[in-house]
């Protein structure tokens, strides 16, 4: 039944016109604002359609986990390029999880990835994989 459905994902963020000028200047996303719907904004996040609904929310609380990963082909490359455009990285320093002086988390056991934040406190992430 729901095997062709066009599914997209969504999130609350505190607010909209933030996350709209983050989503789409800071990381030069398309972002289009529906205002004839309280104001949600469609993010369009490659060609295929596969868009993501961020929609306000008088009492968001931020996702405790990532909840955007975009894949990269050289990650210090796009930290580096995001970092000019103002986005400020995390760093993690336990026993599980370590990020190196650029916040990239490399050897643990899986793909090299740097998390940030969006305005509403949402985790994001860029993802080293083979192909974007």
């Amino acid at each position: 039944m729901l095997k062709d459905s066009k599914a997209f994902s969504g999130f609350s963020v505190n607010d909209i016109d933030a996350a709209k000028q983050f989503y789409g200047e800071t990381l030069g996303l398309q972002v289009d604002k529906n205002d004839d719907m309280g104001g949600l904004l469609t993010i369009h996040v490659n060609g295929n359609g596969n868009n993501i609904l961020a929609y306000p929310k008088p009492n968001h609380t931020p996702a405790t986990f990532t909840i955007l990963n975009f894949p990269v082909k050289n990650i210090e490359a796009a930290v580096k390029e995001l970092k000019a455009r103002g986005v400020t990285f995390e760093s993690y320093d336990s026993e599980y999880l370590k990020t190196d002086e650029n916040n990239i988390s490399k050897g643990n056991g899986g793909p090299s990835i740097a998390w940030f934040t969006d305005p509403a406190g949402n985790i994001l992430s860029v993802i080293e994989i083979g192909s974007e």
